[in-house]
């Protein structure tokens, strides 16, 4: 189940937020608890073992937790068994297959594991991650009620994709929270606003970036490649900033105050500000639990850089398990050190210069990021840049007139809510009833939409 499907704005919102709203205060969290199961387990119903790791990983680290209080002088073996856990679980459904498949090609063995990789498994093991590092330090004491703590790991509006959490931000609301009919109205506003960016801009400009991969990168022209990479740019943004916008929306509704992920990260002048801004709570996760401990830019240049390529390494491996992956990492490594000790402090004096740098990074890192096949990215690099290959047109002269006329509202539309205009704008119009009319209308728009099939999963649900 995904938010943008018509089961869970009409099955599952009314009966989970009627019941809800109608149960005493101290009566909700069981009613948030058996929700999330629920949501979870229509998701997993196929493959019933993505439940059962959900499980098994609330009871790994609340007894790990508790078990640290208890027994102090065990504390780092308790945290060693968690987090080993936790990466097993996690290089076994994300990157054994893909690792066994590649040593059977220089083998003679041949062998293939197909894992289902159950989803939200990379989001939820950083939670529990960082909680069962964050008792080890002493930074929070263990949750010793079993319903707040799974009700942290399995919370349903950020368990399957962000953002997130970490336990010190909820730990509050877990124990007694206050909802106020102002704040559940801010929050359905959220919900609608992402769910439009998700359904009406993000799916429409995925269908051009699906197009041209259909077509084959070797037969189209160049504006039409640049045309497609810029697409899939403003698609995984809209797709997944529309999804944050939903789960802190549906976070509201229920009480909570979950973090911003984005923060406009397209009007970056750097790439070190564009990580600043863009899934921030994965980037907080990192630097608080790896790049810190390793000693950050405290040790010297030497190892300020070591423990960047660490890093970057581990973010590139965390989103997927590919050659690809591991290349986008290694390139956000080299951009990033270069910005660090040479170019950094020029791209944010002249913002115009660090603009321009953006527009033409931003698309060339993400199209190592969408093509998986090496072979693949290096032919679209050279339509991209036709002095490379083949030149610049194809047989098919004038594909990119064809899917301009078909795209171009989307680019424009996708373009500007890359910006702060639109939400100014929302911001400034003070009427309820004309906010209200423009989100019943995006609703509406979204509704037909999903009725009529035009929809797809969100793009990170595969990471």
């Amino acid at each position: 189940m995904v938010f943008s499907s018509l089961e869970f704005l009409f099955i599952f919102l009314p009966i989970f937020f009627g019941i809800y709203y109608l149960v005493p205060n101290h009566r909700r969290n069981i009613v948030l608890l058996a929700g999330s199961l629920c949501f979870y387990l229509v998701g997993t119903i196929h493959h019933p073992e993505g439940f059962i790791l959900l499980l098994m990983s609330i009871m790994m680290d609340y007894f790990a937790g508790i078990f640290m209080k208890k027994y102090p002088k065990m504390k780092k073996l308790l945290l060693t068994i968690a987090v080993f856990f936790h990466l097993l679980c996690l290089f076994t459904f994300k990157y054994s297959g893909f690792i066994i498949g590649e040593l059977s090609k220089l083998t003679s063995f041949n062998a293939a594991i197909r894992l289902t990789l159950p989803i939200g498994i990379s989001f939820y093991t950083f939670q529990g991650i960082s909680y069962v590092v964050d008792v080890y330090r002493g930074k929070i004491k263990p949750e010793t009620w079993l319903l707040h703590f799974s009700i942290y790991i399995s919370m349903f509006p950020q368990l399957i994709a962000g953002p997130i959490v970490t336990y010190r931000q909820v730990r509050s609301a877990l124990h007694q929270r206050i909802i106020k009919p102002a704040i559940v109205i801010k929050g359905l506003e959220l919900f609608i606003l992402g769910l439009g960016m998700k359904v009406l801009l993000a799916n429409p400009l995925g269908k051009l970036w699906n197009g041209v991969h259909a077509i084959g990168y070797e037969s189209i022209s160049t504006p039409l490649a640049w045309m497609a990479i810029i697409a899939f740019s403003l698609q995984i943004y809209l797709d997944f900033f529309g999804y944050s916008l939903m789960a802190i929306g549906l976070g509201k509704m229920l009480g909570f105050q979950l973090p911003r992920n984005f923060v406009f990260p397209y009007l970056s002048c750097s790439m070190t500000e564009f990580w600043r801004r863009w899934h921030i709570t994965l980037g907080s996760w990192f630097r608080e639990y790896v790049y810190i401990p390793l000693g950050g830019n405290r040790e010297g240049t030497i190892v300020t850089i070591r423990n960047l390529l660490i890093v970057w390494t581990m973010t590139g491996i965390w989103h997927g398990a590919g050659y690809n992956f591991i290349l986008w990492g290694l390139i956000l490594f080299l951009i990033i050190v270069i910005e660090k000790f040479f170019i950094g402090k020029y791209l944010n004096r002249f913002p115009v210069m660090g603009h321009l740098y953006m527009l033409i990074l931003i698309p060339l890192t993400w199209a190592v990021f969408a093509i998986d096949d090496m072979g693949q990215l290096s032919i679209f690099f050279t339509r991209l840049f036709p002095f490379f290959g083949q030149g610049m047109w194809t047989i098919f002269r004038y594909d990119y007139i064809k899917y301009f006329h078909m795209y171009y509202p989307f680019l424009i539309i996708g373009i500007l809510f890359s910006t702060r205009l639109p939400f100014r704008i929302l911001k400034k119009i003070k009427n309820p009833v004309i906010t209200w009319s423009i989100l019943t209308m995006i609703f509406a728009f979204c509704v037909y939409c999903m009725y009529r099939g035009l929809d797809d999963p969100f793009l990170y649900f595969r990471f």
